[in-house]
């Protein structure tokens, strides 16, 4: 929670944060405006806050 309180206040137009993560409950700290999901070094899926949402729900074993 401290280091989503330091993204938070850093947060602006000018300025991109790459987080990485498999915990949605991170997510509940820093809302993203963009989600990626990487498999073998490549970005195999893209989306909204709802994608971090469906695959809390789903698992990844669905993307490929």
């Amino acid at each position: 929670q401290v280091a989503a309180e330091g993204v938070n206040a850093l947060r602006n137009e000018a300025r991109s944060f790459i987080v990485v993560t498999h915990y949605q409950r991170l997510l509940n700290y820093i809302v993203p405006d963009y989600v990626h999901v990487l498999a073998g070094g490549k970005i195999v899926k893209s989306g909204g806050r709802e994608l971090a949402l469906e695959l809390e729900e789903k698992g990844y074993s669905w993307i490929q």
